[in-house]
């Protein structure tokens, strides 16, 4: 703790510094789910693990543009990749998604109070 601050002032900086960190990476979730195609390759990958020459059949899309769209949803947490031979598989994150989202219910149940 720096000279002349409270125990207290300490103990809401961290609180702060700790919700700003919730609240970016929460942003990056919704930053890779504002984009609808980015949507259904999350529908697609909730069938399961899938090659990226699949999704790239499925959009036709360039394979930069696959690769930047999977970038921000590995970014965000939201998706996971494997490397087989020459493939990339990739398949969604369950215990993060599942995380990320019983985070943002709580953030709304606080906000909004009890369900009714």
């Amino acid at each position: 703790m720096k000279p002349g601050h409270t125990a207290r002032k300490y103990f809401e900086g961290v609180v702060k510094a700790a919700m700003e960190s919730r609240y970016i990476k929460m942003s990056k979730v919704f930053k890779a789910l504002s984009d609808p195609k980015r949507i259904k390759i999350v529908d697609m990958l909730s069938c399961g693990e899938m090659c990226a020459c699949v999704l790239l059949k499925c959009f036709e899309i360039s394979q930069p543009t696959l690769a930047h769209d999977m970038k921000v949803l590995s970014e965000a947490g939201i998706v996971t990749s494997r490397r087989e031979g020459k493939n990339t598989y990739y398949a969604l994150n369950w215990h993060e998604l599942k995380n990320k989202s019983q985070k943002f219910q709580d953030m709304l149940r606080k906000e909004s109070g009890p369900a009714e």
